[in-house]
C-alpha cells in the first residue's frame, strides 16, 4: 500500500507541474504582449515552458512504468 501511495503522490506532483507550466506560459504571454517584448525573449520562454512540459511528460512516463512493474 506505501508503494501506491508515493505513486499516487508522485501522480499529483507531475500533474501540478504540468498545470503550472501552463499557467506560466499563459502569464508570461500576457506579459510578453502587455510589454511588447522582442521575439528572441518569447522564444527564451517558449524553451523553458517546452522543457517544463518535457519534463511532466518524462516524470508521467516513469510513474506509468512503475505502475506497470508493479503489475508483474
Amino acid at each position: 500500500m506505501d508503494r501506491d501511495a508515493e505513486l499516487k503522490r508522485q501522480g499529483q506532483r507531475a500533474a501540478l507541474l504540468i498545470a503550472g507550466v501552463a499557467i506560466f506560459w499563459v502569464l508570461i504571454i500576457a506579459i510578453g504582449d502587455a510589454y511588447d517584448w522582442p521575439l528572441r525573449t518569447r522564444a527564451f520562454f517558449d524553451l523553458v515552458v517546452l522543457a517544463g512540459f518535457g519534463m511532466g511528460i518524462w516524470k508521467s512516463i516513469q510513474i506509468w512504468r512503475a505502475r506497470q512493474a508493479d503489475k508483474e
